[in-house]
């Protein structure tokens, strides 16, 4: 493994994208990857590792300042939660973060840098484009293994481009490799339409590459599997509001009978027990039987949210708000014994607001700077079941949709406070539950945001005010009147694009809301 990595590091330099002339520094590994690199199946499978690595880079430059770049892995968190209600700055949020929650986001926000993600998107690209030469360098190397390492490029390469969509609308679209300065060549943005129907195309293509196994579990759960494409069409398809295919996806995982709930709360008559170990094997331990997609980090390679959560350094900068638990899972003031799992200790530790679920080691535990080593889930069981059950209640089918999300909340013992009961016809109580539901379920998760995007969108926009009620939450009380009447234009629910890109790419014009 440290030889695929020594490999993937090479890769990594010769082919990050924004490198600008510092590529001349690097001639001489740009030469051994044209000349040497691409001759072995081993150094195919170091490049796909490569890529998995490349998600797991660690910031860059110091917090604060101006050559700071975010880890891709935060800025999942943060595009998938600041924005949302779930979340509050702390005492080290930077005057971008706060812009963040206040709706205020400016070209010079570093949250809005996309380079991680185009960093990736070349990896993937490089992977597509050199691999197929090593069939005529290495007799071993077999179609089948080949095939296989193409899917996993496809599918990263699509995943990147799906988050890259749902945060800044239209996006440049780039599928051939960039190797060196020769190669980088400004480019204007895709539509949204285009670059989703690139993403299809290139998720459809995966899945017919793809293995169901990769042999072991840590593998099945940090590669890309059949599974993992079923799994991001069906975020994909819902996106698109195209309900029958993200069934199909979402069917295509439930029938493989390789997943399941991990089991956190059973009702013995009138007594609840709760399976203490839920947190630790879900969370703490990861590559549960609920794992679809998950990073891999681990003691060689730590994931970024120990200073940016926990509440024992200066660092914080992100904590949960301070009604989360009331407001999202609530209390049972009659029974204290009587709680949702995900909860306190669960998403959040009431007593301080901080976000747990990446810093308890177990309910009662908090881990250390050397143990911040827990997964980021891209996607699990979960998901799947309250993804198909959206498509479900929007194809007309409310009555299997609840049956769904019932079996979802009994896993946590979701309080009877928050069910909405709502009738098997009522559709848009029913988007509200879930809507809810996964507001629960996948807390901090880097969800909130494109969920409530998501539903507010649909049909042009016809329900609208879930985003608005998002924003009343989380935005101070002498901002709301103006957070709202901005996001009342929907070009303002995307990003605008980082001013640094902007001056370096002339082919790119700043996103509607922002010019």
């Amino acid at each position: 493994m440290k030889t695929y990595f020594k490999y993937a590091f090479a890769l990594m330099l010769v082919t990050a994208l924004g490198g600008c002339k510092k590529y001349l520094d690097l001639q001489p590994l740009d030469g051994i990857i044209k000349q040497e690199f691409w001759k072995t199946k081993e150094q195919v499978k170091a490049s796909v590792i490569g890529i998995y690595s490349s998600m797991m880079e660690s910031s860059s430059g110091g917090y604060g300042r101006q050559d700071y770049v975010p880890s891709m892995t935060e800025l999942l968190f943060v595009w998938g939660e600041a924005r949302a209600d779930h979340v509050a700055t702390a005492t080290a949020s930077s005057a971008d973060d706060i812009a963040l929650v206040n709706v205020n986001t400016q070209p010079t926000n570093v949250n809005v840098n996309w380079r991680p993600f185009y960093r990736t998107i070349n990896f993937c690209n490089t992977v597509i484009e050199k691999a197929p030469e090593v069939l005529a360098n290495d007799n071993t190397f077999t179609q089948a293994q080949l095939d296989n390492y193409l899917s996993e490029a496809l599918a990263i390469r699509g995943l990147m481009y799906f988050y890259l969509v749902r945060s800044f609308g239209d996006v440049p679209l780039k599928t051939d490799a960039t190797l060196s300065d020769e190669n980088i060549k400004p480019i204007p943005k895709s539509t949204q339409a285009q670059v989703l129907a690139q993403i299809v195309a290139d998720l459809k293509l995966a899945e017919s590459k793809a293995v169901k196994t990769h042999g072991d579990v840590d593998s099945d759960k940090g590669r890309v599997t059949q599974y993992t494409i079923n799994a991001i069409l069906a975020d994909v398809y819902l996106w698109m509001e195209k309900y029958p295919e993200a069934i199909a996806e979402c069917d295509k995982v439930i029938n493989s009978g390789k997943f399941g709930l991990i089991r956190g709360a059973t009702r013995n008559g009138p007594v609840m027990e709760y399976n203490e170990s839920w947190f630790n094997t879900l969370y703490a331990e990861g590559n549960s039987n609920e794992g679809i997609f998950e990073l891999q980090f681990s003691t060689q390679r730590l994931n970024p949210f120990f200073p940016i959560f926990s509440p024992t350094i200066p660092s914080r900068r992100w904590t949960a708000t301070a009604d989360l638990m009331e407001r999202v899972f609530t209390l049972d003031l009659n029974d204290d014994k009587n709680i949702d799992i995900r909860g306190d200790r669960g998403s959040v530790s009431a007593a301080t607001s901080t976000i747990w679920k990446y810093i308890g080691s177990s309910p009662t535990s908090q881990r250390t700077f050397d143990q911040s080593f827990s997964h980021w889930f891209f996607y699990r069981y979960a998901d799947i079941m309250l993804m198909k059950a959206e498509a479900l209640n929007e194809s007309g089918n409310g009555k299997d949709a609840l049956d769904l999300i019932y079996k979802v909340r009994a896993r946590a013992n979701a309080l009877t406070a928050t069910d909405l009961a709502p009738s098997p016809t009522d559709k848009n109580l029913i988007q509200d539950f879930i809507l809810e539901e996964r507001a629960r379920e996948f807390c901090f998760e880097g969800k909130r945001w494109y969920d409530v995007l998501r539903n507010a969108k649909r049909k042009n926009y016809a329900r609208l005010g879930i985003l608005l009620n998002t924003i009343s939450q989380s935005v101070p009380s002498n901002l709301q009147q103006s957070a709202q009447a901005k996001a009342r234009d929907v070009n303002s629910h995307y990003f605008p694009i980082y001013l640094y890109e902007l001056q370096t790419n002339k082919q790119l014009i700043q996103n509607p809301f922002y010019k």
